[in-house]
């Protein structure tokens, strides 16, 4: 696997805007994880307080659930203006609504406070969350990929994919030190409140730096082109010409996904809960096992990210996919080792699996959709997987659990989803040295450019 440090050099103009997108994913998915990670351990007790406590987290998983309802409504409307007006201005709008609702949610009074009406302002503040987040994987991972070439496309772009679980590593360590200099009483008291509203701080770090990027030059030359054409005004809302042009590209993008969003919440939110609430051990061993196998992860996502740039985007995502549905039954296996450092080696190798999957995901995504609907084609697809896959993933693992007093029906859940994934890129087109300024095959070029220019042969059509 090609090291990130050893990745070929870009110009210091790229490298702002991969840092700039990397911040801003970060400080997002720190947002949306933290409200995950929270419904596990807090939530359940003073949003939803029941006799059963597996109960409880089922609840609070469900409201978790109604943030990722919300993601394709954001991807709908950021996608729209994204594709009209530019990138920068919705990453900007995403990351001042994800932070305002998360800063809320740390001022929020409990049930034992207000009743019915704390866990009702809960989930609309989470819907908010969702919302925002819907737009901003879109845009930050576009912006990133149309700023560089096809060449290093891959590396580059993989580094926004990284603020998944920098966010997930944000959160969690937030929380773990809590966690670990804190009583449980006065966590559950008023500590859990500090990391919620430590995303105010947060959020201005991540305005001052996406104010300062450049828009996209892909996006610039071609509402330059619409505009001189005159069809601009003409041309139907992006996202209708998604639906009716590229919607196979939206269903691979939504394979592509499945699996990937489905191991990923069972390997961190589920986690917590089947740590916590089937074996019984401390909330600090899951915690401190997942900051572990995060940080590997973070790593090694522009690892895998630039081994798409060698040998493709397909072959990258196979080995995570076909690795995780072997995986699914080794992880709990040795999670129920109970031992430390036995569930550490579990979760590090589970996330450095679903890693191969997400590596690569924001070039190939990207690499699907031409400039005019590209930030629609790629919200939708991605934004309609979370739904079917990433929302129920811990309701349907707790619900297992629940049901069956074993995790074997949860890794056989895990190993269906990752063999979702695997036969959809195995029979998907691949994508890797595509020009993203030319339209695909048997679409109209913008004006003066030759719709054969810049494809790889393999790439001439994606439908």
């Amino acid at each position: 696997m090609v090291s990130p440090a050893t990745a070929p050099k870009a110009p210091s103009g790229i490298r702002r805007i991969v840092a700039a997108s990397l911040i801003g994913t970060t400080i997002e998915w720190y947002d949306f994880f933290l409200y995950g990670t929270a419904a596990a351990l807090v939530f359940n007790k003073l949003f939803f307080p029941t006799a059963d406590p597996l109960t409880g987290t089922l609840i609070a998983f469900l409201t978790y659930a109604i943030g990722f309802l919300a993601r394709p409504l954001g991807g709908v409307v950021f996608g729209h203006f994204g594709d009209k007006v530019g990138r920068k201005k919705l990453l900007v709008l995403s990351l001042l609504m994800m932070g305002g609702a998360t800063f809320a949610m740390g001022l929020l009074p409990t049930h034992a406070n207000i009743g019915v009406w704390a866990p009702i302002l809960l989930t609309a503040l989470r819907l908010v969350q969702g919302f925002a987040l819907g737009g901003e994987w879109g845009g930050a991972v576009l912006i990133v990929s149309e700023h560089g070439g096809a060449e290093h496309r891959g590396f580059w772009a993989s580094w926004p994919q990284s603020g998944a679980p920098g966010g997930n590593l944000l959160a969690t360590g937030v929380l773990a030190l809590l966690a670990g200099v804190q009583s449980d009483a006065t966590f559950l008291a008023w500590g859990w409140r500090i990391p919620f509203l430590l995303s105010g701080v947060l959020v201005m770090v991540g305005l001052w730096i996406r104010l300062s990027v450049s828009e996209s030059p892909v996006f610039l030359a071609a509402q330059a082109e619409a505009a001189a054409s005159g069809r601009g005004e003409e041309e139907k809302a992006p996202v209708v010409q998604v639906f009716r042009k590229d919607w196979r590209q939206v269903l691979v993008a939504i394979g592509t996904r499945f699996g990937e969003n489905i191991s990923y919440y069972v390997l961190t939110s589920f986690l917590l809960v089947y740590v916590t609430t089937h074996l019984g051990l401390p909330k600090t061993t899951a915690l401190n096992a997942l900051l572990i196998g995060s940080a590997v992860h973070f790593l090694t996502i522009p690892a895998w990210g630039a081994l798409s740039d060698r040998i493709g985007r397909r072959p990258v995502t196979l080995i995570g996919s076909v690795g995780m549905a072997v995986w699914a039954f080794a992880f709990f296996a040795l999670v129920d080792s109970e031992s430390f450092t036995v569930i550490t080696l579990a979760v590090t190798a589970g996330l450095l699996l679903h890693g191969a999957m997400y590596g690569p995901q924001a070039a190939f995504i990207s690499e699907m959709f031409d400039t005019r609907v590209r930030y629609s084609g790629a919200s939708m697809g991605s934004q309609l997987a979370s739904i079917i896959a990433g929302a129920l993933a811990p309701i349907i693992a707790v619900e297992l659990l629940k049901d069956y007093d074993s995790s074997v029906p949860v890794s056989v859940y895990l190993c269906g989803a990752a063999l979702v994934t695997t036969l959809t890129v195995f029979f998907a087109r691949e994508t890797r040295g595509r020009d993203l300024s030319v339209p695909k095959a048997g679409t109209a070029a913008p004006a003066g450019v030759s719709a054969g220019s810049g494809y790889a042969t393999a790439v001439s059509d994606h439908g």
